[in-house]
């Protein structure tokens, strides 16, 4: 089911959002969730970008301190092509549009870097995700065995070439 899409805007992710993203990443990952270190660890190094997203009323709402994301993602750049790093929108704003607005996030900076592709993985019993991803043009490259961790679980990598596809789709709903 579809809900309507959600007025959202993106800006950079701040260490002020560590612990709603912290809170996003248990929510959505369960034991292989990223921690406090990782997460900061992640964000020092080179060739990083991370967005978060917020609804696009909450610096009125909530005022310049700590305000609610929704969703969050991130990239890393190596000089060629680029890697989806992490990309999650909470469940209650799930098919709304969050998850489709932060991955052209990810497209155009990719594209904006002049990277050739862009790779990413997503467990492979995530249906929502893997169906966004192909709307977007990715296509499935292959199956990394227990690549999530501790939960044994298995990935496809995906890839998208920038070069060939030019938009994202536009067709509707989301699910990452």
């Amino acid at each position: 089911m579809t809900q309507n899409a959600l007025e959202v805007r993106l800006r950079p992710l701040e260490s002020a959002d560590f612990d709603r993203v912290l809170e996003l990443e248990r929510e959505l990952f369960g034991a292989g969730a990223w921690t406090y270190g990782m997460l900061a660890d992640e964000l020092a190094g080179l060739g990083r970008w991370y967005v978060v997203a917020e609804p696009a009323d909450a610096a009125e709402r909530y005022g310049l301190g700590r305000r609610p994301v929704i969703g969050y993602a991130g990239l890393w750049f190596d000089g060629e092509v680029a890697q989806v790093m992490t990309l999650g929108t909470a469940r209650r704003y799930q098919s709304r549009g969050v998850g489709r607005l932060l991955l052209q996030a990810l497209v155009d900076r990719s594209r904006e870097l002049r990277a050739r592709a862009l790779f990413l993985e997503v467990a492979v019993d995530n249906a929502h995700a893997i169906a966004l991803y192909e709307q977007f043009g990715f296509e499935r490259l292959g199956v990394r065995k227990r690549y999530y961790q501790p939960e044994d679980k298995d990935a496809f990598t995906m890839r998208m070439d920038l070069a060939q596809s030019q938009t994202g789709s536009t067709a509707p709903g989301d699910a990452a």
